[in-house]
């Protein structure tokens, strides 16, 4: 599976994303009534001040706190060079991010867990909305889908079955690749961000989302897993 693809023209990514305010009442207040509107559906019977902490699913009332990028290496020893983009500005994060994709061949393929439906568009849509320009892979508007150089190993997984979402928790524990513990999950993003301050250990956790992802892959294409020590985190 996969075996049409060049690894080495392929990048592993992975974002973490916040609520744009520490809470709710920090919200202007149009922004809040468009808020109740927004999620109407999924808050149920919660109230929209206090869903608010779910508020980084959204790239509209949302921010990219960081994006880590990982490629591959090697010949005979494959290895993965990590490096992340991780800010409190996001158009300067973003403008960083684009300028490696931009030294890049056009052709280069983007990999990400539930990529699809989450990484991709939401780095296009703030993006569009930092007013920033779009790298050449992840220009889709018009094209088939067959021309756009993106993989996604959850839907990879699905083989054409839409019944439900599959985490990549639970495909590096089936497929035993061996995960560190995190003190973290995707949940407490916007907490440890906002009440904590942490940025760094965010940032950890989504290096380890990467090295996950690429593990998969490498899984996927019947090879064996990348070595400890093959696997560089840059700066």
């Amino acid at each position: 599976m996969l075996e049409q693809y060049d690894l080495h023209n392929l990048l592993v990514i992975d974002i973490e994303t916040v609520p744009q305010y520490s809470t709710h009442d920090q919200v202007p207040e149009h922004l809040q009534k468009l808020w109740e509107l927004k999620t109407q559906n999924q808050r149920k019977d919660d109230t929209a001040e206090n869903f608010y902490k779910s508020a980084g699913i959204w790239a509209e009332f949302g921010k990219i706190v960081c994006i880590s990028a990982g490629i591959f290496t090697g010949g005979k020893d494959t290895g993965l060079r990590i490096k992340s983009f991780a800010g409190h500005d996001e158009k300067e994060l973003l403008t960083k991010f684009s300028a490696l994709l931009f030294s890049q061949p056009a052709n280069l393929v983007l990999c990400a867990h539930n990529g699809k439906e989450f990484d991709f568009p939401y780095i296009c849509r703030r993006l569009l909305i930092n007013g920033l320009p779009f790298p050449p892979q992840l220009q889709i508007a018009g094209k088939k889908p067959w021309e756009i150089a993106h993989l996604d190993t959850m839907e990879l997984w699905k083989f054409g079955d839409y019944k439900n979402y599959t985490s990549l928790n639970l495909l590096t524990a089936i497929f035993d690749i061996p995960t560190p513990k995190d003190d973290i999950d995707g949940s407490m993003v916007g907490h440890v961000y906002w009440n904590e301050g942490q940025l760094d250990r965010i940032c950890t956790y989504c290096q380890k989302d990467v090295i996950a992802t690429a593990q998969l892959l490498r899984r996927y294409r019947g090879e064996e897993l990348i070595k400890d020590e093959f696997i560089t985190i840059i700066g």
